[in-house]
């Protein structure tokens, strides 16, 4: 399945959202495209899976789930444990952050944004 990459959608997407999916919310909050939102997703319900089980879960080619992982642990979203193989080399185990604390960091990234545009407002106009 071909990946068709598009950008992330922008946090001032929500505003006037009556109903955004937690998907959505998730995406636009920390700046992820949809494929990594449902990356995370599918790794709440898969704790421990290596690169090769989600390309298969997901229909995604490795080297583009690769880069998702990539994003979703720079954002705190998912963490990595490397586990020795018996016959020699590791593997590379992924797990998602826990709901609570994943909903937990992105009300604080969100206040943060909101915070910064409550600044901008009242900096506007040399107020």
């Amino acid at each position: 399945m071909a990946d068709t990459d598009t950008d992330a959608p922008d946090i001032e997407e929500l505003v006037g959202v009556e109903e955004p999916g937690f998907r959505h919310v998730l995406a636009c909050v920390f700046g992820i495209q949809d494929h990594e939102s449902r990356t995370y997703l599918v790794l709440l319900d898969n704790p421990g899976s290596t690169v090769a089980e989600l390309a298969e879960d997901l229909d995604r080619d490795r080297s583009n789930v690769n880069r998702s992982l990539t994003t979703l642990l720079e954002k705190g979203l998912v963490d990595r444990e490397r586990r020795l193989l018996d016959p020699g080399g590791y593997v590379y185990q992924y797990t998602a952050t826990p709901l609570p604390e994943a909903k937990e960091l992105m009300h604080r990234t969100l206040d943060t944004w909101v915070e910064q545009v409550h600044e901008a407002i009242d900096g506007f106009g040399g107020a």
